[in-house]
């Protein structure tokens, strides 16, 4: 590893791969994984990418008319035209990756329907489609000359030098080092576990939305957080499963305790309305039954096209001793996407000079206040490619002389961090903001976060991964509380 780089990316989920391959070889990158490679939330994503690709059934005003529609028309609709646009390109230029997308019967690239579309226009890889990609990316990005990758590595400090930054990075057995690079890319992922059920990967700390903060940038709309409506309703596990939208696109009916479809008494879509409006029927219908048992059922469908449509869905839900051709699978709200974070213009740019943040960290303003399904993996690819097409425009112009390093190496010793804080915060944000607001909960809540992060800050703590965890967790919860309250 050098000391200094052109460019370091935190995050290596879908923005983080496709962004370092977008620099050519004599453009130095640093690639830092807080944990193994192939651990992001990108490689959990089921259901697929969502891109016209067929301009006779399909046109980009429609999936730019249905990403608004989902948003609430609280979108960036100049975000949302580059999305729907340009983003074919980078599903095309992926596929030459060797991201391997299932075909129809004339070779081209299959598309299913999901929940808010007009049109079949989601390109996938069985139901495993996130890992597809993110695979493909790490064997290309493994390829690369050019980039140093550093797995099990944390990122402890990010300070901003008159050139770009200075990064401390901790290794999994503890060895601490500072690098330098001249431009930064964050694509640290999501929130995710500031809640006590989510579909995140472990991952997601909310550590690189902390960071920009603390360097100045905007923070902006973190209270925008999706609940998918139908995570596999586990009885133990934090990180639950997702049944992905397609198994509804694909024709599976919604249904309550009793067994009955209900999903058409709050809105004419039913269950293939948005991701919010079938989330809160579900919520007002438990409230109306008092229960919340709720059930996908699929077993309509002929098993042979269930197995092959949804293979790792099927064998995730035998584990659990459900089988889907034959039995409901159980499912509840759960967290699962933040539309907000840090604010960036079409160039993923911040309001920190040469920082950047690409992917589920970011607010490009492309989902408004809701995700349309498949336009995260879209987002974070279209988004990754400007932020590296714009920093290869300005080394051109911009002194990138050498950056000046500190002599003295940090000291990240301190106190032990007392049990319990992450605990209290995921509870008092799931009694918060858990689907439906609660403003009313708020006040009290907020003074004991305000609290807790004010310890983590001034507590003396040895800074080791669960510390900046758990204040990177704090900051989060104290930003989405204020929102709500604003």
């Amino acid at each position: 590893m050098k000391k200094e780089y052109d460019v370091i990316i935190i995050g290596t989920g879908a923005a983080g791969l496709y962004g370092t391959l977008q620099f050519p070889e004599e453009i130095s990158v640093l690639l830092v994984s807080k944990r193994e490679l192939s651990l992001s939330n990108s490689s959990l994503a089921q259901g697929g990418v969502a891109a016209v690709l067929d301009t006779i059934k399909d046109d980009y005003r429609l999936h730019y008319r249905d990403t608004l529609t989902a948003g609430k028309n609280k979108n960036n609709p100049a975000a949302v035209e580059v999305l729907v646009k340009e983003g074919p390109g980078d599903v095309l230029k992926i596929k030459e990756l060797g991201v391997d997308f299932d075909l129809d019967e004339n070779g081209k690239m299959q598309k299913t329907l999901e929940a808010g579309h007009s049109r079949h226009r989601i390109v996938h890889h069985k139901d495993s489609t996130g890992k597809a990609i993110t695979d493909a990316l790490i064997e290309a990005v493994k390829n690369r000359p050019n980039t140093d990758i550093c797995e099990n590595t944390l990122l402890y400090k990010l300070e901003k030098t008159e050139r770009g930054f200075i990064a401390g990075l901790l290794s999994e057995n503890g060895e601490s080092c500072c690098v330098a690079g001249h431009y930064c890319i964050m694509a640290s992922g999501g929130i995710g576990r500031v809640y006590k059920y989510t579909t995140n990967s472990a991952i997601a700390t909310g550590d690189g939305i902390t960071f920009a903060k603390m360097l100045g940038a905007e923070i902006k709309h973190l209270s925008w957080i999706q609940f998918h409506p139908t995570a596999f309703a586990a009885e133990n596990d934090r990180e639950r499963f997702l049944i992905s939208e397609a198994v509804r696109g694909e024709g599976a009916y919604l249904l309550n305790c009793d067994g009955e479809r209900f999903a058409h008494k709050y809105d004419e879509r039913g269950e293939l309305a948005p991701r919010d409006v079938v989330s809160d029927a579900i919520m007002r219908e438990s409230i109306a039954k008092n229960s919340e048992k709720f059930y996908l059922d699929i077993t309509h469908k002929d098993p042979d096209f269930i197995r092959k449509r949804f293979p790792m869905i099927y064998e995730k839900c035998l584990e659990e001793n459900i089988d889907i051709t034959k039995d409901y699978i159980p499912v509840f709200p759960c967290q699962h996407y933040l539309m907000g974070g840090i604010d960036v213009d079409l160039n993923a740019r911040t309001c920190v000079d040469r920082l950047y943040a690409a992917g589920e960290c970011s607010h490009t303003g492309v989902h408004g206040a809701n995700r349309l399904a498949s336009n995260s993996l879209l987002e974070a690819l279209v988004f990754s490619r400007r932020a590296a097409q714009d920093i290869m425009k300005r080394m051109l112009d911009e002194d990138n002389s050498p950056i000046v390093m500190p002599d003295n190496k940090d000291d990240l010793s301190g106190r032990q961090l007392p049990h319990g804080y992450r605990t209290e915060i995921r509870e008092l944000m799931q009694d918060c903001h858990f689907v439906i607001k609660k403003p009313e909960k708020v006040p009290g809540n907020l003074v004991r976060a305000k609290e807790i992060l004010d310890d983590l800050i001034n507590g003396g703590y040895e800074i080791n991964r669960d510390y900046i965890e758990a204040r990177s967790l704090a900051y989060v919860a104290v930003t989405v509380l204020q929102e709500i309250l604003s």
